[in-house]
């Protein structure tokens, strides 16, 4: 018999502490609702568990890098460009949690409170109407059951709290937000971005990074205990000064504040509980990560933000007699047509123009290309595109030798050469039922699980798009009078970007979704899903903005109609 049945009873319940799960608990809270947040990773507190957030290059062991054990030990989380020895505390060692690659896919994940918010690239750019039309107009997966107007009031409600630096660019295709001062281009991506406009008449554009950054309007911030961004550029850390938003540092003491909150860390999900008799889920079943004991915990409402993937894992375990595979499964398509952003594509090159200019500070931000293929109409031979982020930097050499004066002056001095200038794709990959996850059911982890197995890849438009990709560029730094222009292929596994999305997607039609416009399962009205799981597609914009205004919306919606959930 679970311990504690009877006593754990709440208003709503959210699975997962990260990005989404932070909006949907201070949302509930903000309404009064009692609500507990489970989190499977060790509790991280805003300011108190930082281990590394001020510490100086000569105090890490290994100078930042990771030992080389280490690396053998863990080859997919070693790919990742955050993991370093500043960092490495807020991921998942590959053996920790093991899943199963039907396909090669490097699956990262970041289990503690705050999830990946603490590790994140803060970029943060609406979905325009363009994205939300493109499966209907395209005839790639199913149509979204919600467009930019849905959104629009919600993307200015998470943007005003979370804080985003950007600059209004009038762009259809990249909508413009509630932003404070932007961050400034170099003088190379001003001339980059100068010859695009020039060169392609206005259909193409180069803009600073919309980011996730305190730049302004400081006394509003104040009030959540945060900061303007010191523009150190290490984020990854956890920002002490709370300028660039997480969980940690935002929603979660929002919510906490309201004395609505209680979150419960090392809480694995185990399953979501539906009750025959009342037709709807009733509470979680939750296993401690130490003890592995379990506990059921109730409420009235559940908020399934566990990740994208680990939300598809917790729904396709929750089986009961209505849904025996998995919840509100009736379709047969939850844990399919998964799909992600293609990051392969990096364009280098160098500049020999503005000699006598360099760049100074740690900029957190970089340029950003917004999608300019197949925008309206289709004009290439593969269906989508791709977003660019653009930037260049001056090159320079320090001589490390020597003692005292001498080599505090050859610091202080460096020798500067020519402008490098790098482009990287994030192109929009295509959902498809074949690219899926399932559970290994006879192979559990030690909380008694079943194993994700991963089977996603790339296709043929995948390819294709790449080489579009390569293409356009080449041109263009050509053009900019950029030399020695080098294109990469990085054959990196999906997964690596870190943008996995669907399995759970929404919809209008019960029979080709799980989810409807207010991201309710078709056949279990009070269990929401709002993290990533629930994307249709993709578009080419960086997620996060947008899972955090569904989640709001949701959020408020299920407040709203609190009651009716329980009919």
């Amino acid at each position: 018999m679970p311990q504690n049945e009877t006593n754990n009873t709440f208003d709503a319940i959210v699975i997962g502490s990260g990005m989404s799960g932070g909006w949907a608990a201070k949302e509930l809270c903000d309404r009064g609702l009692k609500t507990l947040v489970l989190e499977r990773g060790p509790e991280v507190k805003h300011l108190k568990d930082y281990p590394t957030t001020n510490k100086m290059p000569w105090e890490f062991k290994h100078r930042g890098r990771m030992p080389e054990k280490i690396v053998e030990e863990n080859p997919v989380v070693s790919r990742c460009y955050a993991f370093r020895e500043d960092a490495s505390h807020f991921f998942v060692l590959d053996n920790d949690h093991p899943y199963i690659q039907d396909s090669p896919f490097d699956w990262i994940r970041g289990y503690q409170t705050g999830g990946k918010s603490l590790l994140w690239a803060r970029q943060t750019q609406r979905w325009s109407q363009l994205d939300f039309d493109g499966p209907k107009r395209d005839g790639f997966a199913v149509p979204w059951p919600i467009g930019y107007e849905d959104l629009d009031e919600w993307y200015s409600h998470v943007e005003k709290f979370a804080g985003i630096s950007g600059n209004k660019d009038g762009l259809e295709e990249l909508p413009d937000g509630e932003f404070l001062p932007p961050m400034e281009m170099s003088c190379v991506e001003r001339h980059f971005s100068d010859v695009v406009a020039s060169e392609y008449e206005g259909k193409r554009h180069v803009v600073i990074g919309r980011c996730a950054h305190i730049t302004g309007n400081a006394e509003y911030y104040a009030k959540q205990g945060r900061t303007m961004c010191q523009y150190r550029n290490l984020c990854q850390r956890g920002c002490p000064f709370g300028g660039y938003f997480s969980s940690n540092s935002a929603t979660l003491p929002w919510a906490d504040k309201t004395g609505n909150m209680t979150l419960r860390p090392d809480s694995v999900v185990y399953s979501i509980i539906y009750d025959e008799n009342e037709g709807r889920a009733t509470g979680v079943r939750v296993i401690d990560a130490g003890t592995k004991e379990e506990t059921v915990y109730n409420a009235r409402v559940i908020f399934v933000n566990a990740g994208a993937l680990n939300t598809n894992l917790i729904l396709l375990n929750s089986t009961s007699e209505r849904f025996p595979d998995g919840l509100g499964n009736d379709n047969g398509l939850l844990g399919k047509y998964v799909a992600f952003h293609n990051y392969r594509g990096v364009v280098m090159a160098t500049h020999d123009g503005f000699n006598d200019k360099h760049t100074e500070g740690r900029r957190p931000n970089g340029a950003l290309m917004p999608r300019f293929r197949n925008l309206r109409e289709q004009e290439t031979d593969f269906l989508r595109g791709y977003a660019v982020s653009f930037g260049a930097s001056k090159s320079y050499d320090q001589e490390t030798e020597g003692f005292g004066k001498q080599l505090k002056d050859s610091l202080l001095n460096p020798s500067y050469g020519p402008w490098r200038v790098s482009a990287r794709m994030m192109g929009e990959t295509i959902p498809k039922e074949s690219n899926r996850v399932t559970l290994a059911k006879d192979d559990p982890d030690e909380w008694g699980m079943p194993k994700l197995k991963i089977d996603v890849n790339y296709d043929d438009n995948d390819e294709k798009m790449l080489l579009d990709f390569f293409a356009q560029f080449e041109e263009m730094f050509s053009k900019a009078g950029f030399r020695d222009i080098r294109t990469l292929d990085t054959k990196q596994a999906p997964g690596l970007d870190i943008h996995e999305m669907g399995g759970v997607r929404m919809g209008d039609d019960p029979n080709t979704s799980l989810l409807n416009k207010w991201n309710q399962m078709h056949t279990c009205k009070n269990v929401f899903v709002t993290d990533g799981a629930c994307m249709t597609s993709t578009s080419t914009q960086n997620p996060s903005l947008t899972y955090m205004a569904i989640t709001a919306r949701a959020a408020n919606y299920a407040a709203d109609n609190l009651e009716n959930l329980m009919d």
